[in-house]
């Protein structure tokens, strides 16, 4: 019995401690003031579209009430991270505040993977979600071009996974392929069934057709490659037709 009412006033002295701490806790995180904004955007190798200060400045024009010494249960930092992610190529943003009482903000970026050139309007870029983004007046990536009528027209749009999914995997499939992203460096497209592309060697302009079967069209392309261009030549063609299933023309 004794050792019954010794484990309960034991047990009882600890849930006292407890909530003794947690009150502590929440006493000294109430007290805590904001110190300041530190910005951490995640690196991409060659993409470099948000800027720390650019972020900074845009933060401090929004808020204008953030400065040191407001207490930090008055920052909304759910309100601040929906702001953030507001930028065009901010994928993603987590805000949230330290025990020092700085204001942290780390930022994933979108990753251009294609740009839509066209020559009397703004230009734009495609990410790899398939997102139509602005280009940036500070910074530029090397990526695929895609110009034309129909290329064009993509801009209108806001993104391509619903309404433009194969080719949106067909850029993708040339983004994230070495050699192919090397090799590709436009698509010219005027109409969605007649891609043509050009290339970084070779004079030849290959005829795609449209976004289908990519995957088989590609291995009609290395067989040009491998097998047809030793035996004739570099400059013995201009075109390369492989939209045709079964059938590699050249002209």
């Amino acid at each position: 019995m004794k050792t019954n009412l010794k484990k309960s006033i034991g047990f009882g002295l600890l849930l006292l401690i407890l909530v003794a701490f947690i009150g502590f806790v929440e006493k000294r995180h109430s007290e805590r003031t904001f110190a300041g904004i530190e910005v951490l955007v995640k690196g991409v190798a060659d993409v470099y579209f948000v800027d720390e200060k650019e972020i900074l400045t845009s933060i401090e024009a929004e808020f204008p009430l953030l400065k040191p010494g407001v207490a930090l249960s008055e920052i909304n930092l759910n309100h601040l991270e929906k702001k953030v992610e507001k930028q065009p190529f901010v994928k993603n943003a987590e805000v949230f505040s330290d025990q020092k009482g700085n204001v942290r903000i780390e930022i994933e970026q979108h990753v251009p993977m294609a740009r839509i050139v066209r020559p009397r309007a703004a230009d734009g870029y495609i990410s790899k979600e398939g997102l139509i983004l602005p280009t940036s007046p500070t910074y530029t990536t090397r990526v695929i071009v895609l110009h034309g009528r129909f290329a064009e027209s993509l801009l209108d749009q806001k993104e391509l996974i619903e309404e433009n999914p194969e080719l949106l995997s067909l850029i993708r499939y040339i983004h994230e392929d070495e050699f192919w992203n090397a090799q590709i460096t436009e698509l010219e497209i005027d109409k969605l069934t007649d891609i043509k592309m050009h290339q970084q060697v070779g004079r030849q302009v290959i005829e795609f057709g449209d976004a289908s079967d990519f995957i088989e069209k590609f291995k009609k392309i290395n067989l040009f490659y491998e097998e047809i261009l030793p035996a004739k030549g570099w400059n013995a063609y201009d075109k390369v037709n492989v939209k045709y299933k079964g059938q590699i023309v050249c002209e």
